[in-house]
């Protein structure tokens, strides 16, 4: 059965077992485009005990990613935030400032510090990543039009500072590995080239098991979960199919509208 944790932990066995090497966001660098490289990152919407979960398997495997929070009581858990940390892994901010202040930018920029400031008691961030913010209009990445997040002290934020044109960026937004079903705002903001996820078509975790055993797959690679996907609970594994159902639908009209806006 896909999206489960033993499932979960078979995806990473098989990167390890074909010499992937694992770094967290913070560690990834510009030299590591042609190496056999895992960027290991995990957005934390919601349900933070899973991304526990998750944490808890690459540890064991002897692995270590970055995991996004947001600010949100649905995900900011700090007794969670300090057990990842504990375990090896990075914690970063999963930022929605402009979209919690309504586009207002001066605003969020001010939030997007107090929130920064909030995760720093907890960890020493260094990285930040934008929550799509499906149900919003607003675009959280736009604040940087006219602010730094590098004034922050955020050296990274991966949809500005990675090259997904030479970095092959796996997603299970929307439950599957497509990236163009449930999809709203996940696309480097820089580049006019196709990403190179473009030339794949994974639709289940077990395709991309395959591909990276039959060597059908790129080098260097970003993974991007959404732990509260994934579950060995039979009865929870059904009620997130069913929603993903139909969220899904109402995702590709919203993403259609989030990419109009981005070439306005």
């Amino acid at each position: 059965m896909d999206f489960t944790f033993k499932t979960y932990r078979q995806l990473h066995s098989t990167f390890l077992e074909k010499g992937y090497r694992y770094v967290t966001v913070d560690q990834f660098t510009a030299d590591m485009y042609n190496e056999k490289i895992v960027v290991l990152r995990h957005d934390v919407d919601r349900i933070p005990a899973s991304s526990y979960q998750t944490a808890l398997i690459e540890h064991e495997l002897g692995i270590a990613g970055t995991y996004y929070f947001r600010i949100v009581k649905e995900s900011f858990h700090i007794p969670i935030i300090k057990g990842i940390a504990a375990l090896g892994h990075e914690i970063g901010y999963h930022y929605e400032d402009l979209a919690l202040s309504n586009g207002d930018t001066e605003k969020a920029i001010k939030t997007f510090e107090q929130h920064l400031r909030m995760f720093e008691n907890l960890y020493p961030v260094t990285t930040a990543v934008m929550h799509g913010s499906p149900l919003s209009k607003h675009d959280n990445r736009l604040m940087w039009q006219k602010y730094s997040y590098k004034s922050f002290g955020i050296t990274k934020e991966p949809y500005f500072d990675i090259d997904f044109t030479r970095l092959l960026y796996l997603t299970d937004t929307g439950r599957v590995w497509t990236g163009k079903t449930g999809n709203v705002r996940d696309r480097e903001m820089k580049s006019a080239k196709e990403p190179l996820s473009s030339k794949y078509n994974f639709t289940t975790t077990f395709d991309v098991m395959n591909a990276i055993k039959r060597n059908e797959i790129a080098n260097c690679i970003m993974l991007n979960f959404h732990p509260e996907r994934w579950t060995d609970n039979t009865f929870n594994w059904y009620k997130i199919y069913l929603i993903q159902k139909i969220k899904n639908p109402v995702k590709k009209m919203l993403q259609i509208r989030a990419r109009r806006m981005l070439n306005d």
